[in-house]
């Protein structure tokens, strides 16, 4: 590093400042941690450890831009991050498998590496439950996979209508491939949104050109069809299973205190990304569950928190005055929509805006308390406002920005309630942070 790179300010009460860090994970998470380090002045050693071999690449697009995007989005293209300039050692095909107190981090060939800080950024792993035989889409390569075997009129059966698995569905209709979605719950995105706003998402694989199939669980999954709990086989010349992902993690558990997981495998990390009562060791992206002044603990797996929280990670690791958290963000395209969620949704929405079917609409969820199971409030001026919790946006790019910029602000959102059901008033009129 030049010699020019500014001195950070650093808190006494944190000890003192790193002089050699692992960064384990090269994705997005890992590849920000990188840059927010050397960006806040750390001179010291740095070290990234990859698995895939590849250098940093964008998700997303896998799933989004399957077929018309045969390369991966790199991060040195679209962020302007190049790892190789930022760290002194670069493996990007030798992966920790064993985290030691010290902390000491061992690598698949062998490696012994000790450090004085490290930052677990491994991100999460698709789910393949025990006894299927499917793809699945999370790496490069699986998007490669994916790929040959797709072309019009095969058939490809999806396990799983959530964010990936409406996604490909889309894509490959879009191609000409015979597409059948297989969900085993009443509505498309039902945990993720539930299923009343789910229900309005229904009529959009048809619309596509893709089957939907709802309460069709799979018994047996197999590359050349899925067998339901009824009996019913449904033949595929490819099977993509699409059932959601875990924060990879399993590796961790040797070496460190079960108390610091929770139920799905994420770290309950402190508010500067820190694992409580393991020294020298922070989580960020997929693998961390965050604490959040407003939505209480986030779990990992928001593309928003691979972006943005590595700053937030840095700056504690550097014992530099924390910067305000970010709030969760998804966006996805799917069979000729886009969605962009914020915040943490929680049951039924609470007010509704436009008509879902004619045109632009949107969900919002507002904190719930004792008084008003709505939590609604007056204000002053006779207005009925609630605090956020979460905004769903569909077909609605214009509104991103401000909605966005309210949540990043640090500290509640206010919804005028009245004013956010009616389309006419501009939606960054209804919102106060």
């Amino acid at each position: 590093m030049s010699d020019s790179a500014p001195t950070p300010t650093v808190d006494a009460a944190v000890g003192p400042t790193p002089r050699s860090v692992v960064v384990v994970g090269a994705g997005l998470a890992g590849a920000q941690t990188a840059a927010a380090l050397r960006a806040h002045g750390f001179d010291g050693r740095l070290t990234v450890l990859g698995e895939e071999g590849l250098p940093p690449y964008d998700r997303p697009p896998l799933s989004k831009e399957l077929l018309s995007r045969p390369e991966p989005l790199w991060l040195h293209d679209d962020l302007g991050i190049d790892l190789v300039a930022l760290a002194d050692e670069v493996l990007l095909a030798d992966p920790a498998v064993a985290l030691h107190p010290g902390p000491r981090v061992i690598t698949r060939s062998g490696r012994s590496l000790d450090a004085d800080a490290v930052v677990l950024a491994c991100g999460s792993r698709p789910v393949l439950p025990a006894g299927w035989d499917a793809d699945v889409l999370h790496t490069s390569a699986d998007a490669d996979t994916l790929r040959t075997g797709l072309r019009a009129g095969s058939r490809l059966v999806v396990v799983g209508a959530g964010w990936i698995g409406a996604e490909v569905a889309g894509v490959a209709a879009g191609a000409g491939v015979d597409v059948t979605v297989l969900e085993a719950g009443a509505t498309p995105l039902a945990r993720q949104l539930g299923t009343e706003v789910g229900e309005h998402l229904v009529p959009w694989f048809a619309a596509a050109g893709a089957r939907l199939r709802r309460g069709a669980t799979a018994a047996e999954v197999r590359r050349d069809g899925v067998t339901l709990v009824s009996g019913e086989r449904v033949p595929a010349d490819v099977v993509l299973a699409a059932v959601g992902a875990r924060p990879a993690t399993a590796w961790l558990r040797e070496h460190l205190p079960q108390a610091v997981f929770d139920p799905v495998g994420a770290l309950l990390v402190d508010p500067g990304g820190a694992v409580p009562g393991v020294a020298g060791v922070w989580a960020v992206g997929d693998v961390a569950s965050h604490p959040h002044p407003v939505l209480g603990r986030v779990p990992g797996g928001h593309w928003s928190a691979a972006l943005h929280d590595p700053d937030l990670v840095a700056r504690d690791v550097l014992g530099i005055e924390p910067a305000t958290g970010h709030a969760p963000y998804v966006f996805s395209r799917q069979l000729g929509h886009d969605l962009a969620l914020f915040g943490l949704p929680t049951g039924p929405p609470t007010v509704w805006r436009g008509t879902p079917g004619a045109g632009p609409w949107a969900a919002f969820w507002t904190a719930q308390d004792s008084d008003d199971p709505s939590g609604h409030e007056t204000d002053g001026g006779g207005r009925s406002a609630a605090v956020l919790r979460a905004a769903l946006l569909v077909d609605s790019p214009r509104d991103v920005g401000p909605v966005r910029r309210a949540f990043d602000a640090g500290g509640p959102v206010h919804l005028d309630v009245e004013a956010a059901g009616d389309p006419a008033v501009r939606l960054r009129d209804v919102l106060v942070s």
